[in-house]
């Protein structure tokens, strides 16, 4: 046995696991919760204490989702904020449907890829003006709120924003992120000191912190309504920064942002109707990974056996070369969904996973014709599944003066190569990695749930659904049982896989297993970013919520 060996049997043999007081089962680290009258799950405690009080107040889910998304951006600015973007699925107990969102920006219109190219750019830079787009996150926000909204906007960002001004206690995870991003950030551009330090100390866990910038720009948005961002005082501030730093948005970039309500797309998985957004974001690959995985029988396999894994991370690699191939901008190319999502085509790229050794793959063929996740239900049956994010980081470094907030780098997520689908052009929404998921049964809401963490998130989403369907699992130990990520795949920026990748375990994985998993040709390895997943599932036939939040987070869930 090699020294590499040694080690990952000393890691994995002998790592604690927790295990559940009452079942016996290995992973739930604690008990679900469960309330009837509503539930609200997030990433950080106080966000979610003000989601339960929003819906104590007659709020809807859609008011308590923006009242704790508005949180997250003050106290877990790591994650999220109003320079981001903004995707989300709503069931509404009235119409008895499914609605989707994506709130997601274009690009600057003046900004084109012959400015790159004289750059001598190969790719778009993660920091700097030149990846910032349009931040949807706000008009996401009153479009929600103007559909499925009731109370007022007064009194749903009114507890953020006397956080903002008075102080809030920094939990650890954030505390740790904060301390990483904003040092360097600091190094490099104006602003991060001023909005993101206190007199110049980046904030220690339990340390008080204030951001009286946010709270401002909150109640200038909670008073004067979604204009004043795009069209007022704020976005001028806005783009006057970014031209200063040698960047192209502009007011006009601004003031013809909307955000587009689109039709959630699903597969039939086992009898459950999984949903995910269409492109620009990647959910499509989670259904297709599902497509692809259900053909194989989990009766007799059991959960981190080699088999499970190496089943899971084969169909992940078919897909995420679909993937960088095809997802894009529907606005601009037409993205092949119902070919990609259909059982036939699912049927044809199964057939070329070997059961005895792992494969390299390419594309199929078709005709052509750091974020934040939280989801809450409330008493009349409405719920939602919301994602927000800034990206990379806590996003390009450019923090407009006396704003409070960081805008986004999504425009990294651009092609510089012309000619493909998710190539760079002006006006142009980039691929998205953040996606809620949804899951139905017989036409009713069963969980609202989502799972963090960039090109992981497609086989997060997987992860829990067949913890929960095909292992049986409990919606907390669904979450908390160990994760696997396969990296290496082609990328939406262009780059090719890296043959056949590497699958990255978390401890808690079987020694044996593992050991079979590499004798498959896989290559195994540690230190994968495994997300933050939030989930609420509705028990229709009693009436309840049941609750679950991410132990590799700061937050919880509530409910009342």
């Amino acid at each position: 046995m090699n020294k590499y060996l040694v080690v990952l049997f000393l890691i994995i043999q002998f790592t604690a696991f927790a295990q559940d007081r009452l079942t016996g089962r290995n992973f739930a680290t604690r008990s679900e919760v469960i309330a009837s009258n509503g539930m609200v799950a997030s990433s950080h405690p106080l966000a979610t204490q003000i989601g339960v009080d929003i819906l104590q107040q007659g709020g809807t889910a859609v008011d308590a989702a923006i009242a704790v998304n508005a949180a997250l951006g003050l106290m877990e600015p790591t994650g999220g904020g109003i320079g981001g973007d903004l995707f989300a699925i709503v069931w509404d107990s009235e119409s008895k449907k499914l609605h989707g969102i994506n709130a997601s920006g274009r690009s600057p219109q003046s900004l084109t890829i012959e400015h790159f190219k004289d750059k001598n750019l190969k790719s778009i830079p993660s920091t700097g003006p030149l990846p910032v787009s349009v931040p949807g996150c706000v008009d996401g926000w009153f479009e929600l709120h103007s559909k499925f909204g009731k109370l007022p906007m007064t009194k749903i960002l009114a507890p953020t924003i006397k956080y903002a001004e008075e102080g809030f206690p920094v939990t650890e995870l954030i505390a740790y992120y904060l301390k990483g991003s904003v040092n360097r950030y600091m190094r490099q551009f104006p602003n991060v000191e001023e909005t993101y330090t206190n007199n110049g100390k980046v904030p220690d866990k339990g340390d008080l912190f204030k951001n009286p910038f946010l709270a401002s720009t909150y109640r200038k948005l909670a008073e004067e309504g979604r204009d004043s961002f795009y069209k007022g005082e704020i976005a001028v501030t806005i783009t006057d920064f970014i031209k200063e730093q040698g960047g192209f948005l502009s007011v006009e970039d601004l003031e013809s942002h909307t955000s587009t309500w689109v039709d959630p797309i699903s597969t039939n998985y086992r009898g459950y109707d999984i949903w995910e957004l269409p492109p620009n974001g990647q959910g499509l690959a989670a259904l297709q990974m599902l497509n692809i995985i259900e053909g194989f029988s989990f009766d007799e396999i059991s959960f981190g056996s080699a088999q499970h894994l190496h089943i899971v991370n084969e169909a992940k690699k078919l897909v995420y070369e679909d993937r960088a191939e095809y997802y894009a901008d529907p606005e601009f190319v037409e993205v092949p969904v119902e070919q990609l999502l259909s059982k036939d085509y699912s049927e044809k790229r199964r057939e070329l996973i070997n059961l005895e050794r792992a494969g390299e793959f390419k594309a199929g063929k078709v005709d052509h014709t750091g974020t934040v996740y939280l989801t809450v239900a409330d008493k009349d049956g409405n719920m939602i599944s919301l994602i927000q994010s800034n990206y990379r980081g806590m996003g390009s470094g450019m923090v407009p003066p006396e704003l409070g907030f960081m805008l986004q780098n999504r425009g990294e997520l651009f092609d510089l190569e012309e000619g493909k689908p998710n190539s760079y052009a002006p006006g142009k929404r980039p691929f998205h990695t953040i996606i809620p998921g949804f899951v139905t049964k017989n036409n009713a809401p069963y969980l609202s749930f989502g799972v963090m963490g960039g090109d992981f998130q497609p086989q997060g989403h997987v992860q829990i659904i067949m913890n929960l369907i095909d292992f049986g699992m409990g919606l907390q130990e669904a979450g908390d049982a160990p994760r696997y990520e396969h990296v290496g795949s082609s990328s939406v920026t262009g780059e090719l896989s890296e043959g056949k990748g590497e699958i990255l375990v978390e401890s808690g994985f079987d020694f044996e297993e593992t050991l079979k998993l590499m004798a498959l040709g896989h290559k195994v390895g540690f230190g994968g970013y495994y997300g933050g997943y939030q989930a609420i599932l509705y028990d229709a036939e009693r009436g309840v919520y049941f609750g679950a939040s991410e132990s590799r987070k700061d937050g919880h869930a509530a409910g009342y």
